[in-house]
C-alpha cells in the first residue's frame, strides 16, 4: 500500500501545473486552469501559460511574458487604435508623443466584482515619476466606480498642475469613466440626469466628477490607453489599487518615497497582505512636487 501511495503522489506531481498570468484581472501564479481561465477570459491583451513546477513559475512570472515562447501572446487591443467604446487608444509611442507637463494615470480594480475595491494613481512630472497616490477603498464597490474614483483624483491633479500653469494630461484604461465624464454627463445634464434607457448608474459619483471636469475641460486632455501591456504609468496606477484595498485607505494617501519601481511593479494581489509599507502623507498636498 505503501508503495502505491507513493506512486500515486508521484502521478499526481507530475501532472500539477502551475499557472503564470502576466496580463490579467490579477496577475500573478494560480494553482488550476479554472481560476487562470477567471483572470484572463475575455480581458483584454491576457497573457499566460502553465509551468509544470513552481520555481519554473515563480521565475517565469518574474521575467517578462515575451521570454517564454509558448506564453499566449496580447490581443490586438495591445496595438494602438480605436477602442470598441469608440475612443481612440494611444500606443506607448503615442503617449510619450502628448505634450504635456504632468502626465496622470489612474486605474481602479475589484476583486471580486463587485466586491472590495481601490483605486491607484500615477503622476509624471516633465516625463519623470514625481508621486504614487493609492486610496478610495470601497467595501462593497464595483470595478466601475473604482474607476470613476481614479479618474476623479486625476482630474483633482490635473487642476492642480493647470492652477501652476502647467499642462495636464490624464491616461486611463476605463473607457467607460472616461466616456462617462467626457461624453456623456452633458447630454445627461440636459435631460435633467435622465437617460431613455433606464437610471444611470453611479449618478451622484459622476456628477461630482464632472463637475470637476467642467473647470478644467478646456485645458486638459484626456486619454484612452490599454490596460496591462506594460505601460509603466499604468502598471504603477494598478498596483496603488490594490495597495488601497491592503491598507484599507478610504481617502487618499501618497506612496512612502524613494519609490524604487520594481518592487512596485512586484506587487500582486496575492501578495498584497504580506506587504507592510510605511503610511504616507493623507492628501490634501499637491502630488506634482
Amino acid at each position: 500500500m505503501y508503495a502505491k501511495d507513493i506512486q500515486a503522489n508521484m502521478a499526481k506531481t507530475a501532472s500539477r501545473k502551475w499557472y503564470v498570468v502576466w496580463a490579467g484581472r490579477c496577475p500573478g501564479i494560480y494553482l488550476d486552469w479554472a481560476s487562470c481561465k477567471l483572470q484572463t477570459d475575455g480581458f483584454p491583451g491576457a497573457s499566460f501559460k502553465s509551468f509544470t513546477s513552481q520555481a519554473e513559475a515563480e521565475a517565469a512570472l518574474r521575467s517578462k511574458p515575451a521570454n517564454s515562447a509558448s506564453a499566449r501572446p496580447a490581443t490586438s487591443r495591445a496595438t494602438p487604435g480605436r477602442a470598441k467604446s469608440g475612443l481612440t487608444t494611444l500606443s506607448k509611442h503615442q503617449i510619450e508623443k502628448v505634450e504635456a507637463d504632468v502626465k496622470i494615470f489612474v486605474d481602479g480594480g475589484c476583486n471580486p466584482n463587485p466586491g472590495e475595491a481601490g483605486s491607484g494613481v500615477s503622476v509624471y512630472t516633465n516625463g519623470v515619476l514625481s508621486s504614487l497616490w493609492y486610496g478610495r477603498y470601497q467595501p462593497t464597490g464595483t470595478n466601475n466606480t473604482a474607476e470613476l474614483a481614479a479618474l476623479h483624483y486625476g482630474l483633482v491633479l490635473a487642476g492642480e498642475a493647470i492652477k501652476k500653469d502647467l499642462s495636464a494630461a490624464v491616461f486611463a484604461d476605463s473607457s467607460y469613466a472616461i466616456n462617462c465624464i467626457t461624453q456623456w454627463a452633458a447630454g445627461w445634464e440636459k435631460k435633467g440626469w435622465k437617460r431613455k434607457a433606464g437610471d444611470i448608474l453611479n449618478l451622484e459619483q459622476i456628477q461630482e466628477i464632472y463637475a470637476v471636469y467642467l473647470q478644467i475641460k478646456d485645458r486638459v486632455e484626456v486619454h484612452h490607453v490599454n490596460g496591462h501591456i506594460g505601460i509603466e504609468g499604468n502598471e504603477l496606477a494598478d498596483r496603488m489599487s490594490l495597495l488601497a484595498v491592503d491598507e484599507l485607505e478610504a481617502g487618499w494617501r501618497r506612496y512612502p518615497e524613494p519609490i524604487i519601481i520594481d518592487d512596485v511593479l512586484a506587487l500582486r494581489a496575492d501578495a498584497a497582505k504580506s506587504w507592510s509599507y510605511k503610511t504616507g502623507p493623507t492628501s490634501k498636498a499637491s502630488g506634482l512636487s
